[in-house]
């Protein structure tokens, strides 16, 4: 028998504040249909003052909790993926942790940027796999729309705030890609191409910083790279494109997704997506989508699931799951 991380839960949460691409012309110097054309992008949330990351994601993590049918202190393990973290240090997730009122177990933040949620599952697949958690919340969260440079229209209009959380559970599956949970994984990096996707903050410059960013050679890699990851992961689960029943990718730019989604051989209408109202909420733009997907009666207990993402770093990556 093979130890799998199966999905037990899914829950997200979105700020209560909507703000259209109607709004965004008031303040910077763009238009509904620039916006729309080039991204997708019709509305997204933002956090209102006070409101941090961790109150975020510990609001998707009461929903899935809830999902899943299961108590704070059933969890061993909470991985939060995010960039845009409450403090420098103490990680996120142990604030969530605190506020959940988990007594047991450990909690640690990931940071792979929009790739940050993908990173978050292998790594909790692994923790289950090895036997060191037997269930862990994974979440991502984000409060993006706090790095922007309001007066760099072709970045400010892109990003949202919001969180989305998994629960994953160990079961036992056969060994083989009919098994419920977690099939395969493929993860990589690759520092040389820092520049193009940044903060110019941080210790070294002892301030906060905002997104910088260089579109079109950004767009380039993630075509190629968000297809590549994803057949790789399902080669080491011994599936193909034609298996697939969903791909939830990173919601970043509806131009990418349909680009990505046409080098798989996937149709649109198996593709999930939620760029159209929540704009790209980095790490989070996943597990929201898989929460809004699942609540929609779009996916279903035994489809197959791919989810892809790249992010700063650069940093891309996939996962193989069956529901």
């Amino acid at each position: 028998m093979t130890i799998r991380a199966v999905v037990r839960g899914v829950g997200h949460y979105l700020p209560d504040r909507v703000v259209p691409n109607s709004e965004l012309e008031a303040t910077v110097e763009t238009t509904d249909e620039w916006i729309r054309t080039r991204s997708g992008i019709e509305r997204r949330h933002f956090a209102a003052e006070g409101q941090t990351t961790s109150d975020l994601a510990t609001r998707a993590a009461r929903a899935a909790l809830a999902d899943a049918g299961l108590a704070p202190d059933d969890i061993d393990a909470i991985i939060l993926a995010t960039s845009t973290a409450d403090l420098t240090f103490p990680s996120a997730a142990t604030m969530v942790q605190a506020a959940l009122g988990m007594t047991r177990g450990f909690a640690f933040d990931v940071q792979a940027v929009c790739a940050g949620f993908v990173f978050a599952l292998a790594n909790a697949d692994a923790l289950i796999r090895s036997g060191q958690a037997r269930r862990v919340l994974v979440i991502g969260a984000e409060t993006f729309s706090r790095l922007m440079d309001w007066s760099d229209r072709t970045t400010c209009v892109l990003f949202g705030d919001g969180a989305g959380a998994v629960v994953l559970e160990a079961a036992e599956g056969a060994g083989t890609s009919a098994d419920r949970g977690i099939l395969a994984t493929d993860l990589n990096s690759d520092g040389r191409y820092r520049d193009l996707l940044y903060v110019d903050g941080g210790a070294s410059t002892g301030t906060t910083g905002h997104l910088r960013m260089q579109g079109k050679e950004v767009f380039r890699h993630a075509v190629e790279k968000l297809a590549q990851t994803a057949h790789a992961a399902l080669d080491k689960a011994g599936l193909t494109s034609a298996d697939v029943d969903w791909i939830v990718p990173h919601q970043a730019n509806l131009r990418i997704i349909t680009a990505t989604a046409q080098r798989m051989q996937v149709p649109m209408d198996r593709v999930v997506l939620t760029v159209q109202d929540h704009g790209n909420t980095s790490a989070a733009s996943i597990p929201l989508a898989l929460s809004v997907g699942k609540a929609r009666g779009q996916i279903k207990p035994g489809d197959l699931v791919v989810t892809e993402a790249i992010g700063g770093g650069l940093a891309w990556g996939s996962v193989v799951l069956r529901w």
